[in-house]
């Protein structure tokens, strides 16, 4: 098991470009599973949960060409449908939560689909109930056999419907609309999720000959073709990657531009930025945060103590609250986070307060951070990374803490932060992956 060791208290200085986007990446990559013709997908996140996804198609009988670790082609001409149902598609999907991705496409064209108990972080329950409830009411029968773990999906035809979702999930409506473009007559999805991921995907399918109407609303409106050839598709920047890096130069006191960083797609996230007191200025798509000493948490207009919270697109998204806390925790004043999608996703803080963060856990959802104005410097400890995100908020945390910090289970931040160490050798850093 992999390590970082960092020493902190270092100012860092540089350019960093944001890879592309880890949750369009699982979205784009299963929707390949709709054409026999070739897809070129642009801007792929080399990473672990991503090229998991990769081998999974290939393994499927997809046909995949990688150019470069970034761009791929690939043909799904030649899919395996039998292998679905194999000890060995249990095991690999099982550890990626992306791989439910793959059940709408394959739903559509094969008529068919099996989706093992789902991986990925331990961040709380996340329920599959969307996905399974737009498939039935599109005509699929769905069973769960105990015996071998598999949700089995199956269709003779799947007919257009109305539904309106009981929850805008992501990954959920992006499922539903993977089986809905080939789908007879007309699909309606109200209460669908609205995210750039989303509308890149919507997009990137029209392209290929589907026909979506309200992209970037909650209300979706699909009629079925036939048949969909292929394309060409560029990923956005991640804008996890890009609050992260906001947050990394305001806590360790850095001059850093974020080049390319998707302004336009970032929505309300440098807003919430700005709410904890980090300057920064956009030229053209870059974004630079200058050398800050003190930030200060802004409060609301009767003088409250700040509330950060998430919420669906155009919301403030879950994954940059364990960001915003970190960060919180050396600006003046005080803010609650609260976590309202996750109830496992605050527990990282109890490493903070080993730090010396002044943080109370109100509830699973819920903490209060007292800024210690960096008045008091956080201090290095060992310490293991829980999930993707709080795993890179402990990185941060350690960046910008006095002496030497040992982040183990770091197989959790490769899944979603490509060359991470190398990135922030370049920008100065001290971190070894030991």
């Amino acid at each position: 098991m992999n390590s970082f060791e960092v020493r902190g208290g270092k100012k860092l200085s540089g350019t960093i470009i944001p890879q592309g986007a880890k949750n369009e990446a699982l979205q784009i990559l299963s929707a390949v599973l709709l054409t026999p013709e070739e897809v070129v997908i642009e801007n792929i996140p080399d990473i672990v949960d991503v090229n998991l996804l990769i081998e999974l198609l290939a393994d499927i009988g997809v046909s995949v060409q990688r150019t470069d670790r970034h761009t791929a082609v690939f043909r799904a001409n030649d899919v395996n449908i039998d292998y679905l149902h194999s000890a060995a598609f249990r095991q690999k999907s099982g550890r990626l939560r992306g791989s439910v991705m793959l059940a709408g496409p394959l739903l559509a064209r094969f008529n068919m689909a099996y989706v093992p108990r789902p991986g990925g972080d331990k961040i709380g329950r996340r329920r599959l109930d969307t996905h399974i409830t737009g498939f039935e009411k599109l005509g699929a029968q769905f069973d769960y056999h105990p015996e071998d773990g598999f949700f089995r999906l199956s269709a003779a035809e799947l007919r257009g419907a109305y539904m309106l979702l009981d929850e805008p999930s992501v990954t959920g409506t992006a499922n539903i609309v993977m089986a809905a473009v080939l789908a007879k007559g007309t699909t309606t999805i109200y209460n669908a999720a609205c995210e750039p991921y989303l509308q890149q995907l919507c997009k990137m399918l029209n392209k290929m000959g589907a026909r979506i109407s309200g992209i970037g609303s909650n209300m979706l409106v699909i009629e079925g073709v036939e048949s969909l050839g292929g394309t060409r598709h560029r990923m956005l920047p991640d804008m996890i990657e890009v609050g992260s890096f906001i947050g990394l130069a305001a806590m360790t006191q850095s001059n850093i531009r974020i080049q390319g960083a998707g302004v336009e797609h970032l929505g309300i996230i440098p807003d919430k930025f700005r709410q904890l007191g980090i300057a920064m200025a956009f030229e053209g798509d870059d974004i630079v945060i200058p050398e800050q000493r003190v930030y200060e948490i802004q409060t609301f207009l009767d003088g409250s103590v700040l509330t950060i919270s998430d919420h669906p697109w155009p919301g403030f998204t879950p994954d940059l609250l364990s960001i915003v806390l970190v960060v919180a925790t050396q600006a003046r004043g005080s803010v609650l986070v609260h976590q309202k999608m996750f109830e496992s996703r605050l527990f990282f803080v109890d490493k903070l307060i080993d730090m010396g963060a002044q943080i109370i856990l109100c509830d699973p959802h819920r903490a209060a951070v007292i800024g210690l104005g960096r008045e008091q410097r956080l201090r290095g400890i060992t310490m293991s990374s829980p999930d993707i995100r709080a795993g890179v908020s402990l990185l941060i945390a350690a960046l910008s803490a006095e002496g030497k910090s040992v982040i183990q289970n770091i197989e959790q931040i490769d899944r979603g932060y490509q060359y991470i160490d190398q990135r922030l050798l370049a920008l100065g850093a001290d971190i070894k992956r030991i």
